[in-house]
């Protein structure tokens, strides 16, 4: 399913430059995402699709561009699921996923709009799509701007994508494709365009599952791009572009790109402020974060609920910015369990508590 490492797109590409400047080359990648993360496997997604009943299409947004969408409906799915970590970063996003597609038609108990990580696209939360389908919900994955089988615009770090999800959500109720109260839940970078999503949508939106955001973008990405320069290399290709990048990418070179990539989208990154729009979001939130995070450190999902005292903030121990979202196991119970609750007319009721993860096994 993914992982959408939210601003990972600076770095997953990081193994990758060769310009002469790496600020400059940073920077465009701050821009847009240049690809599809290698951590993704698309066509194991693609064939899991294709066996199960669902419904897809494109909407237009007032950006003038496309959003992709893909819709499961509520039903028996039978999901079997297992994250299957190998220790290596792209085996940590392993995971087995079997299911069988419904025979019995089911009503929908409310709608779950899914925002996938930059560098992903919505069938990286094809997991969660069947997970909350299964528990009742009709489930809509969008690919953002720049992503998947959407069209290109200049990136907006949440704010200008929650336009796009807003212009979304509207042509979807016109199709009859929202059905009962509206949800919406990311990961990451998703993760900001849902509470964006959230304050740009209002009264139309029931709750909001947050899987570590980050807090402020400029601050998101001084924070994972050091990470990941010094994170042990995988390869011998990564080991020399990691040195060369170290050697390029000093302090005043990383504030170069972000200052570039914010001259060119017009839009200074240091004031995307999450947590100013989260405290103005009406519905129900709940935010997640993995105290082990190095990428977007868990200091950002602190800060976001610090921001916002009515929202609420689970810290999970043990996993970081990959295994978050891979862990159905521990999450599945307390997300669906926080859909079926919401209130936010009368209140915001507390999380239920996370499942254990199991114990080790011997080998």
């Amino acid at each position: 399913m993914r992982r959408a490492l939210p601003l990972l797109c600076a770095c997953l590409l990081l193994a990758g430059f060769a310009w002469p400047d790496g600020g400059d080359a940073l920077g465009r990648r701050l821009v847009a995402p240049g690809g599809v993360s290698p951590l993704l496997p698309t066509a194991r997604i693609e064939q899991l699709v294709a066996r199960l009943p669902h419904r897809e299409g494109r909407v237009p947004t007032s950006a003038g561009i496309e959003l992709y969408w893909r819709a499961f409906d509520p039903g028996a799915y039978r999901l079997d699921y297992a994250y299957r970590p190998d220790g290596s970063e792209r085996g940590r996003m392993d995971f087995s996923l079997d299911v069988v597609a419904p025979t019995v038609p089911v009503a929908p108990r409310g709608t779950v709009l899914l925002l996938h990580g930059w560098m992903m696209d919505g069938g990286s939360l094809l997991p969660w799509s069947l997970q909350l389908a299964q528990a009742g919900y009709r489930t809509i994955a969008l690919d953002l701007r720049n992503h998947g089988r959407s069209g290109a615009a200049p990136a907006g770090y949440g704010l200008r994508e929650a336009r796009d999800i807003a212009d979304a959500v509207a042509a979807l109720r016109a199709r009859g494709e929202i059905a009962g109260p509206l949800h919406v839940m990311g990961v990451s970078y998703g993760a900001a365009t849902a509470i964006f999503s959230a304050r740009e949508l209002g009264l139309q939106v029931e709750s909001v599952v947050a899987l570590e955001s980050f807090d402020n973008a400029g601050r998101a990405i001084r924070d994972m791009v050091p990470h990941m320069l010094h994170k042990a290399p995988e390869s011998l290709a990564q080991q020399v572009s990691h040195r060369w990048l170290r050697w390029q990418l000093d302090d005043a070179a990383l504030e170069r790109a972000i200052e570039a990539a914010g001259d060119t989208l017009r839009l200074p990154l240091d004031r995307v402020d999450v947590g100013a729009a989260l405290a103005q979001v009406p519905g129900c939130v709940l935010l997640v974060h993995g105290r082990e995070d190095a990428h977007v450190p868990v200091a950002h999902g602190r800060a976001l609920a610090a921001a916002a005292p009515r929202a609420q903030y689970l810290e999970v121990a043990g996993e970081d910015h990959i295994s978050l979202p891979m862990r159905l196991d521990r999450l599945a119970p307390t997300v669906i369990d926080w859909f079926d609750n919401a209130a936010p007319a009368r209140h915001c009721q507390s999380p239920l508590a996370l499942t254990d993860p199991p114990p080790p096994t011997d080998a």
